[in-house]
């Protein structure tokens, strides 16, 4: 979900405001997602890297997610949806972590649709925590042992604001992935340019490496 800052700047704001309005776009995405009965539906939130950027951005980030979480947990219920995070969570504070408990807890009888948010997520940790995992417990596949155990590997990852690169994001779970890239700043990317997305994805032709 990039452009929160650049569209913030564009604004004369501080680059916080941009990441609030990109809530909004969270919340067209998820709506959007479960009108057209889509199961699954993960955000990138914020990356392991991302720790590096100023504290006072950090901090509000995470007071924003927290704040999010307050503020959807009736939407969440009311419409079946089961809430998670994913990711390093040692890094997070235990308020974050508690109250992400508290939800995931009160929504895992959701069956409408997942809504996955990766906090403080790194594919290259992922693989190397499952690596060390399995190494521990001596049998199993790989698989098994990733934050993303259970999940079904993404279908499309979509990218905003003109970023044409993986970023550590899901490399081990994006193999055959399908990506759509775009100019649009994730504050503007709503339902329209959504269906835009999922129409060019359906118009691909996967084969998985093999030959149809």
């Amino acid at each position: 979900m990039d452009g929160n800052g650049r569209w913030a700047a564009a604004r004369g704001k501080e680059r916080i405001f941009g990441h609030f309005e990109g809530v909004e776009s969270v919340r067209a995405i998820m709506e959007t997602s479960a009108e057209l009965g889509i199961e699954y539906v993960s955000f990138f939130a914020f990356s392991e890297e991302n720790w590096g950027r100023p504290e006072a951005e950090v901090s509000g980030l995470m007071d924003l997610m927290m704040r999010s979480m307050k503020n959807e947990t009736k939407t969440f219920l009311d419409n079946g949806i089961h809430f998670r995070v994913l990711g390093d969570r040692s890094r997070l504070s235990d308020s974050l972590n508690a109250a992400i408990d508290e939800l995931d807890e009160a929504t895992a009888a959701g069956t409408r649709m997942t809504a996955i948010i990766f906090l403080s997520y790194s594919g290259k940790w992922d693989i190397r925590q499952a690596a060390e995992r399995l190494a521990r417990a001596g049998s199993g596949d790989l698989e098994d042992y990733l934050v993303t155990a259970g999940v079904p590997d993404p279908d499309l990852m979509i990218r905003t604001s003109g970023e044409k690169r993986i970023s550590n994001f899901l490399l081990w779970q994006m193999a055959y992935t399908e990506f759509v890239f775009t100019d649009t700043l994730w504050p503007d990317f709503r339902k329209e340019q959504y269906l835009d997305a999922l129409k060019e994805y359906a118009s691909r032709d996967r084969r998985f490496g093999k030959v149809k």
